[in-house]
């Protein structure tokens, strides 16, 4: 997305200002003020219980080394994916910015709190992944709808964390973390707890477009 013009790059100009520009995540009917307007994996490590010590002290030390000021500075200007607030806020990112399409803009506002890790792990994610997959691949095909597809995931979901839970309690397969399932009760008893999610509403209101330059000053401004 950055490099020079002459290396064959389509996406900056001959000054190599970009041709592109980086908008906030959209929201859809059902988003409230205060709620995540998107997500970065932020990432974390993993030492394995197996690994012998002395391993997993280098581990940690190589660990420590990466997200290091120095270090993590210079991954941010490689790889654009900040993880200290004192990288985006560093000079050399003041300098660079009219060369980064508003990114610095964006993580210097208040903005991107709005944005936030991906929560509470998936239980077991391969085994649940391959569930929704083949949901969306129905609904791509035209072979199911999506409502049709959604309540065929969650069923196929429910069968299969239930298995979960019973190895867990029995064998303690998952380390006493896995999935733990509410009794299956009316849609209704749901969506009227607080915090619940969200009853059916007309999913296709008028569209609205924010202006991005009066959307890059606001960054500017409460940055």
């Amino acid at each position: 997305m950055v490099a020079p013009k002459n290396s064959g790059n389509n996406t900056v100009d001959d000054a190599g200002n970009p041709l592109w520009r980086m908008a906030p995540s959209p929201h859809g009917p059902y988003w409230e003020d205060g709620q995540k307007l998107g997500y970065q994996d932020a990432g974390s490590w993993t030492l394995f219980k197996s690994t012998p010590v002395d391993r997993r002290k280098a581990a940690w030390l190589y660990a420590q080394f990466v997200v290091s000021k120095t270090v993590s500075l210079k991954k941010t200007h490689i790889g654009l994916t900040p993880i200290r607030d004192s990288d985006i806020r560093h000079a050399s990112f003041t300098e660079r910015a009219p060369k980064l399409g508003g990114l610095v803009e964006f993580y210097r506002s208040p903005d991107r709190v709005r944005w936030s890790p991906t929560g509470i792990n998936v239980p077991d994610y391969p085994k649940l992944a391959q569930i929704w997959w083949q949901q969306i691949g129905d609904v791509n095909s035209g072979a199911f709808t999506p409502q049709q597809a959604m309540d065929r995931l969650a069923s196929e979901m429910d069968q299969v964390m239930a298995r979960m839970q019973a190895a867990d309690e029995k064998a303690g397969t998952y380390g006493g973390c896995g999935p733990r399932l509410n009794k299956e009760m009316d849609s209704n008893e749901w969506l009227n707890k607080p915090g619940s999610p969200k009853a059916k509403v007309n999913e296709k209101p008028q569209g609205e477009t924010v202006d991005y330059d009066e959307l890059v000053k606001r960054w500017k401004d409460a940055g």
